[in-house]
């Protein structure tokens, strides 16, 4: 059906990431992807949905060295170890305002920001008619970062060529860098531009040794539009992803989607150029239990 094209991992919430060549997948996730997240003196969860706020966090980049140890490169080519107290000092500077560099595995949700798009489907219209300005005078809405995690969502996000392809068709002015997305799989399906992933909603997918079922199509936000290290800002990204392609999302109505989340159902590792497949559930072995954690709704995107 198809390969893996890249893998990404992102060690601090909302930072730039890394592209590897092999990952290990746990029930959590990609290990290593959103370990750690900066957190300021309300308790809010440090994520680009909210530009105004935190996006200055996309001029950062977090890595995972072979020892498993993270470090953030800040934007004056600086670099330091995540439990270092000093990038809570530089990170501070960057903000504006005090933040710190949580511990990994938090306790529990954190407070997520979303600023409200303009555009027709980038929020569900009940969302939108509760949201309220913030004292950076945006418009907002608040929700949480999934329990026990820094993810907004599904525990892997992953993004089509073919999709991507399409909106560089309906949208040639666009720049449809898969990193704008911040996937954690990136897959050719062999196919010409479209969403072939639309149909895969519930299924299962074999993607090298990990089991995963796909949970739902990803709504996006306004992360895809900002600046991302060398990726300028592309403001009229969305828009057209909200032309193109809305297609429901649970009872939310339908949403400006591209990607789906996974729900991870049996670990492994995942590599580039490892194949990808639909598989029935007599062939997804044993320790496959298609329905057997049920993910809350509420984030859009994958910051």
């Amino acid at each position: 059906m198809g390969t893996v094209t890249a893998l990404y991992r992102y060690p601090v919430k909302s930072m730039l990431g890394e592209g590897v060549i092999a990952a290990a997948v746990t029930e959590a996730g990609l290990c290593g992807d959103r370990a750690y997240a900066v957190l300021d003196a309300d308790g809010a969860v440090g994520s680009a949905k909210h530009p105004r706020k935190w996006g200055a966090l996309l001029r950062c980049r977090s890595r995972q060295e072979a020892s498993g140890a993270v470090r953030v490169a800040l934007p004056d080519g600086t670099a330091w170890a995540v439990e270092d107290p000093e990038l809570d000092v530089r990170l501070s500077t960057l903000l504006g305002r005090e933040v710190f560099v949580s511990a990994p595995v938090p306790g529990h949700g954190g407070r997520l920001e979303r600023a409200v798009p303009e555009y027709e489907g980038g929020l569900p219209e009940a969302a939108r008619a509760s949201a309220g300005v913030d004292d950076t005078g945006v418009r907002i809405t608040t929700g949480s970062v999934a329990e026990g995690t820094f993810l907004d969502f599904g525990r892997v996000h992953l993004v089509t060529a073919a999709a991507l392809a399409r909106m560089r068709a309906v949208h040639p002015a666009g720049d449809f860098d898969a990193r704008r997305f911040r996937p954690n799989l990136v897959v050719d399906t062999h196919e010409g531009p479209g969403f072939p992933e639309d149909a895969w909603t519930g299924s299962l997918l074999r993607v090298g040794e990990a089991l995963f079922r796909v949970a739902v199509a990803t709504p996006r936000c306004v992360v895809p539009t900002l600046g991302h290290g060398e990726l300028p800002p592309d403001p009229a990204l969305m828009r057209a992803v909200a032309r193109e392609h809305r297609v429901p999302v649970f009872d939310l109505g339908r949403l400006s989607c591209l990607g789906v989340y996974l729900d991870v159902l049996e670990a492994g590792t995942v590599r580039v150029g490892d194949p990808i497949g639909l598989v029935s559930p007599g062939q997804a072995g044993s320790g496959a239990a298609p329905w057997a954690r049920a993910s809350s709704a509420g984030a859009s995107g994958s910051a």
